[in-house]
């Protein structure tokens, strides 16, 4: 039984977290100081765009679906940012909106941020309530139901943004069907494939979080971007370094990352 209070064996590891640490920190100081952080803006945003264009072309509904997860799973959370921001959009060209959930504590902040979306466009007055619909709690009772709704209202543009499972393809493939443009978004990466084979675009993995942080601008989400960011390249740059060194036969440098 080891009785030690610190395994000077992982002290790689300590220097790792800090510095990763420190960076989210600095970065989110930053943009709380209103400094302007880049972040590149990604072409399933644009097709959201485009998609709510079509949607009023043809003047059909938009269908938002936020995933099958609580909202304890962040990448709920960064549904329902990207939600308000639709709804914002859908407001300001008197489109149909409608929200189906699969979890009760899901709905009240949908609807919130539909509220404050169709709000922020000033026309609180159009936020249908009843757009906003809880479905049901069991996982392909909640397909079946989204099925419906595709082939009977027939949304000339579906949205799946959050996290998804099995019933990724049965969506994606239903929408296909009606001829409806659809855009797509998961960290889930299991699924991705599914997603990418019938979906016009497809967010990959963390550029639903990227997504999020970009239409918000909050100040936490962007400064947590960047620093993942930066602290991505700097793996980079080790695996690198440590690439070169070891094929000169230099292995202090490998040795200090192994992990005991």
């Amino acid at each position: 039984m080891d009785t030690r209070w610190f395994d000077f064996n992982r002290v790689n590891i300590l220097v790792a977290l800090i510095v990763v640490f420190f960076l989210i920190i600095y970065f989110i100081e930053k943009a709380k100081r209103g400094r302007d952080l880049f972040v590149r803006r990604i072409a399933g945003l644009d097709a959201i765009e485009e998609a709510v264009g079509r949607a009023t072309e043809m003047g059909k509904p938009i269908l938002y679906v936020p995933g099958i997860d609580d909202m304890n799973n962040i990448q709920t959370v960064a549904s329902m940012i990207i939600l308000g921001n639709v709804a914002r959009t859908v407001a300001q060209y008197d489109i149909p909106l409608i929200v189906p959930l699969r979890l009760p504590f899901v709905l009240p902040v949908a609807e919130e941020a539909v509220r404050q979306g169709y709000m922020s466009a000033g026309r609180p007055e159009a936020f249908n309530k009843d757009n906003v619909r809880y479905i049901s709690d069991e996982q392909f009772a909640y397909a079946a139901g989204i099925n419906g709704i595709m082939l009977r209202e027939k949304p000339a543009a579906n949205l799946f943004l959050g996290s998804f499972f099995a019933e990724s393809l049965v969506l994606a493939e239903t929408g296909f069907s009606t001829g409806a443009i659809q855009v797509a978004g998961t960290a889930n990466i299991h699924q991705l494939p599914f997603f990418f084979v019938a979906c016009d675009y497809t967010l990959i993995g963390e550029e639903l979080f990227a997504a999020s942080a970009y239409l918000s601008r909050e100040p936490k989400l962007l400064g947590a971007l960047k620093g993942s960011d930066w602290a991505k390249s700097i793996i980079l740059a080790i695996l690198g370094v440590g690439t070169i060194l070891v094929s000169l036969h230099v292995e202090w440098f490998r040795n200090w990352f192994l992990v005991e």
